[in-house]
């Protein structure tokens, strides 16, 4: 009989649990599985929308060259890297030299670990929202950095307090992760903010990381970069995706703008992990980024149908909410009145109504009293669950 061979996991995976949303769905469907019960999944950020029909017919067109199915650049194809630049000098009115400070990703997810990877050694501090997307902080982890969130709440407009981060001390921070518009509290930037941003980062040498996915989605006001920022370059990384604002989210097409210095670094890191992706998505993404006014307002007015829905169904909760918030999803308070936490509150919820809400603290701690709701779902759907909720509460 052979031996059993025992391997123990990496350290480096000790306190990275897995995803909470892969856990949690899959405890949903073993439930629905064992009572028949049809839960209403308000939970994932995935657009369920699809793409412009012609980058559609790109990718087909593109698909049939013979010449195409090979490895491509590491660094991207200047194709979808002059796209790049042109739609940031469209849209943000940024310069950028696509030939070395434009870095195309197999989606912006990527980019924050090869960033982290790149930059941070073991001990290395990193500035990561509270609440904020939990890759940072598992990416931060993953290549032994040291995690300092800093809080963003309704207090201080869900931005940061500088002078509280200052006051908490910086000794051994290296990089600030900024995320606006903001997921998930749906905080939109102004260019005052990206301003005190990069004066903080350039005052004690610390590399900002901009996270920018959002600003085509449910945002009133034109959509802004902290690279059109003078002097931004110096002190800056910025990511940016096809995910959100053109429906790809499954094409996996993102890309880090910066100075040549530090792309160069993530390409040295990058191209020891991947290779470039499939010439058609890349010439696909080009036509996707050269998509004009029409096509967002075709895509918000979708979404501005669904956030009316979703605030029904949160008025139906008791849940308090902020308008004008971008992006994918609504975030809301908890009713002042209820006694236990959000995960309490999401729990509650799901029995008594079969709808799953995400509990605001998997984001962060400042997120306990919260709620998330996606609008990455049909309006009937949305309808659905509000339906169920005035069922159970009587209203």
């Amino acid at each position: 009989m052979t031996k059993q061979v025992k391997i123990e996991r990496s350290h480096r995976l000790d306190g990275i649990g897995e995803y909470y949303f892969s856990r949690r769905l899959r405890e949903i469907a073993e439930t629905e599985a064992a009572t028949g019960r049809q839960i209403v999944k308000l939970a994932m950020g995935s657009p369920d929308l699809p793409p412009h029909h012609s980058v559609i017919e790109r990718l087909q067109k593109e698909a049939q060259r013979p010449d195409v199915h090979k490895y491509m650049s590491f660094k991207g194809e200047p194709i979808l890297r002059k796209a790049f630049a042109d739609w940031y000098k469209k849209w943000y009115h940024t310069e950028l030299d696509y030939n070395s400070e434009v870095l195309p990703l197999i989606g912006s997810k990527e980019g924050v670990m090869h960033i982290c990877m790149t930059f941070l050694n073991k001990g290395d501090k990193v500035l990561v929202p509270n609440p904020g997307y939990p890759t940072y902080s598992a990416a931060v982890r993953l290549s032994g950095g040291e995690m300092l969130p800093y809080a963003i709440n309704k207090e201080n407009n869900f931005y940061p307090d500088f002078e509280a981060i200052e006051k908490a001390g910086l000794d051994g921070v290296k990089m600030m992760l900024v995320n606006y518009p903001s997921m998930p509290t749906g905080q939109t930037p102004t260019m005052e903010l990206f301003e005190k941003v990069i004066e903080f980062g350039a005052k004690h040498n610390i590399l900002i990381v901009h996270d920018n996915p959002y600003s085509f989605i449910r945002n009133a006001e034109a959509p802004i970069s902290i690279m059109q920022v003078e002097g931004a370059k110096e002190v800056a990384l910025e990511m940016n995706s096809l995910s959100k604002g053109h429906s790809m989210a499954g094409w996996r097409v993102g890309v880090i703008v910066g100075k040549k210095e530090w792309i160069d670094s993530i390409l040295t890191f990058k191209s020891n992990m991947d290779t470039g992706m499939f010439y058609p998505i890349q010439a696909a993404a080009e036509t996707a980024l050269a998509l004009g006014e029409e096509w967002f307002t075709e895509l918000n007015d979708i979404y501005y149908r669904r956030e009316k829905q979703a605030y029904e169904l949160l008025d139906a909760l008791g849940c308090p909410y902020r308008k004008h918030q971008a992006g994918l999803f609504v975030w809301a308070e908890l009713p002042e009145d209820f006694e236990g936490d959000c995960y309490d509150f999401s729990d509650m919820v799901m029995e008594k109504c079969d709808v799953f809400v995400v509990p605001g603290a998997i984001f962060g701690s400042e997120g306990k009293r919260y709620i998330r709701i996606t609008l990455c779902c049909p309006e009937e759907q949305l309808k659905r669950a509000t339906d169920n909720i005035k069922k159970a509460f009587g209203k």
